[in-house]
């Protein structure tokens, strides 16, 4: 049975950055936070950082593309929790050890691979969306690239699932405008304060470079989802630390 009746967000792709920010902004409006990445090394850390907030939290570890894994941790935390009432999707858009072929060069297997990106949103949402639909009310929100709306040819096919993940999100957004479920997508281009990608780039300047201060804040970035899914006045947002 479950054990709670207040309000829950779940956050897929939990890190120390946008994920976190994410999690402790829902959590100062009330409500109960599950956090899913693919393994729990870190995740002792998330929730004795926002039960100190006095957010109740729990954790789960679960791979994306294990979609057995993730349809199966989706209906734990339904069971936890009661209901699952907005969910975050944000899972690390990109591998920077990754080799990508530029787009004159992406081949047909290069976009099929990088949609696979696309597929385990899909299934989250069609787990968790008939309950929201069902009782008219919640919200889905959705984080991607900013390849999605500009024209980045070196990224190749991650350009393709980028913009395929933002029609997604603004179709659904468009399905759901009647039904009380609210669906925003994120578009944001640099590198996120305090997440993993951040913290790798800033750890090998011979490599990457210095970034500067083109770097996005990402409590801010939180601050506008959690603004998005309540006045419900725009499907989309857009942070861009290259302009």
């Amino acid at each position: 049975m479950p054990t709670a009746v207040r309000k829950s967000v779940v956050v897929i792709g939990a890190g120390p950055g946008l994920g976190m920010s994410i999690a402790q902004r829902f959590g100062r409006e009330g409500y109960a936070v599950a956090l899913i990445s693919r393994t729990d090394v870190r995740h002792a850390g998330y929730v004795a950082s926002l039960a100190e907030a006095g957010i109740e939290a729990a954790s789960f570890a679960a791979d994306v593309r294990d979609r057995d894994r993730l349809l199966s941790t989706l209906d734990a935390i339904n069971e936890r929790f009661g209901t699952i009432d907005v969910l975050y999707y944000g899972t690390a858009a990109a591998d920077l050890d990754i080799p990508r072929r530029p787009i004159i060069e992406t081949t047909a297997e290069d976009a099929r691979e990088a949609m696979d990106a696309l597929y385990p949103a899909i299934d989250a949402v069609g787990r968790v969306l008939p309950g929201m639909v069902e009782r008219g009310t919640g919200g889905l929100l959705f984080a991607g690239g900013l390849s999605s709306v500009m024209p980045m040819p070196a990224l190749g096919g991650l350009a393709l699932s980028a913009a395929a993940m933002r029609n997604y999100a603004l179709t659904l957004n468009t399905a759901l405008a009647e039904k009380g479920v609210y669906v925003g997508n994120l578009t944001i281009g640099g590198l996120i304060e305090r997440g993993d990608i951040y913290r790798l780039v800033t750890s090998q300047p011979e490599r990457f470079g210095d970034v500067g201060s083109s770097t996005l804040d990402p409590d801010a970035i939180a601050d506008t989802a959690w603004d998005l899914y309540v006045k419900r006045d725009r499907p989309e947002a857009t942070f861009s630390a290259f302009v």
